[in-house]
């Protein structure tokens, strides 16, 4: 038990705000079928937004996905959701589209081309690997990172805590 609360400490202190104030990225990515979307579309429209980077191959990516999708099937019409973006690249679109269908994500997910030059554009510090978190507030404004798992109960509390400031 001592070890989980170290741990839980460990994910509250690196989900830092970042510092800085940032906006979303002006990026398009292509969703599963190919159509390009602004990020815009699906960050800053009156709801928090969780924005995670995953990879097909990724071990912990495939462990966590799912609880996500619960946290956004719980939170969509109220006060948050999550954007998932692949950072496969459009040339594994199968392996990303089995990913998404293998867990039976509901939440929207694109695809991003394995470029850092691309990645680096959402802001939060250096990308270190999948998963990575970005928390966008309701207007759009970046105001974490973190890269490695997330519990969804970490989400939660930071939105709330961020809430009452």
């Amino acid at each position: 038990m001592f070890s989980l609360r170290i741990i839980i400490l460990c994910i509250v202190i690196a989900l830092m705000p970042v510092s800085g104030k940032a906006s979303t990225p002006d990026l398009k990515l292509k969703d599963l079928s190919g159509t390009e979307h602004h990020l815009s579309q699906f960050i800053g429209q009156g709801q928090w937004t969780v924005v995670v980077l995953w990879a097909e191959d990724c071990e912990v990516c495939n462990a966590e996905i799912e609880t996500l999708d619960f946290f956004h099937d719980e939170h969509k019409n109220k006060d948050a959701r999550i954007l998932g973006i692949s950072i496969d690249g459009w040339d594994k679109i199968k392996l990303v589209q089995d990913f998404v269908k293998r867990h039976d994500l509901s939440f929207p997910n694109l695809v991003i081309e394995p470029d850092m030059s691309q990645i680096s554009k959402f802001g939060g510090g250096n990308f270190i690997g999948t998963p990575t978190f970005y928390i966008y507030t309701p207007e759009g404004d970046i105001v974490a990172s973190q890269a490695g798992a997330v519990p969804v109960n970490i989400l939660e509390d930071f939105i709330n805590n961020w809430e009452k400031k």
